[in-house]
């Protein structure tokens, strides 16, 4: 049973219909439950236009222009793929912890599924040589380096990386500003964004009702708790990404 139908909410009789979007694919959506938004009371004010309906106080997201969006942010993807961009990708709610971290890892991309630290992109020189030792540290435990120090020794540094690994696990690919910021649920991670913000750094992202959408570059108006949601747009987004990839321009080698 789908979160629609346990608030009461017909899917069948709820999908909204574009003239240019294939039904199917609108039905599609549907299924996967991306127009499933909050509680009208707390929608905000600048998300209406991408609202359809409100059923049983919840509101049902605009699919079309939830599809317009989604193609948008889609093809800023791919151009910054296409000029070998750098992406970091955010999300630390369970439902899109996975998906974060293996669209990173498929594109070897920097990603946070733990948690933000600030001055991840505004304070980036410091957070760039905290990664570091933490890869060092790493690379030490794993071959056996750190076995010259004493047991009590020895325990500190595993607690050490214990605790990095909250803030720096899916860094040690940023080895520079990002190119863009790819965010599920803005006001979750409205450090990051702002972050962004100051450092002119383009944002995508999945954001519900209650978000202001004009706080990003590229908003994507979807249900973002759902994992079938997020995972249906994950898949577009990395078919994007692929596509960016495959059509990049070779740097020349130097003469």
């Amino acid at each position: 049973m789908s979160e629609l139908e346990n608030n009461g909410v017909n899917v069948a009789e709820e999908i909204p219909q574009g003239p240019d979007l294939d039904p199917a694919l609108v039905e599609e959506m549907a299924k996967a439950g991306v127009l499933y938004g909050r509680k009208k009371s707390k929608t905000h004010p600048r998300m209406r236009p991408f609202i359809y309906t409100t059923r049983n106080s919840i509101e049902i997201l605009d699919l079309p222009k939830t599809h317009e969006a989604l193609d948008k942010a889609g093809e800023f993807i791919k151009e910054v793929a296409k000029k070998d961009g750098l992406v970091l990708v955010v999300g630390t709610k369970p439902a899109a912890q996975d998906l974060v971290e293996n669209f990173g890892k498929k594109f070897s991309m920097p990603y946070v599924t733990k948690r933000w630290l600030g001055g991840t992109v505004t304070n980036f020189k410091t957070i760039l040589k905290r990664t570091q030792f933490y890869q060092n540290l790493k690379t030490q435990e794993a071959t056996g380096k750190l076995d010259k120090y004493t047991k009590k020794e020895q325990l500190g540094f595993r607690k050490l990386i214990e605790k990095m690994d909250i803030f720096f696990s899916g860094l040690e690919k940023l080895t520079r500003l990002p190119d863009a910021l790819l965010v599920v649920n803005v006001n979750d991670h409205i450090t990051a964004v702002r972050e962004a913000k100051i450092s002119k750094i383009p944002v995508v992202a999945i954001l519900s009702t209650d978000t202001d959408p004009g706080i990003v570059s590229y908003p994507i108006p979807a249900n973002d708790n759902a994992q079938s949601s997020l995972a249906w747009i994950f898949q577009k987004l990395e078919a994007k990404m692929a596509e960016g990839i495959k059509e990049k321009v070779p740097t020349a080698a130097p003469k």
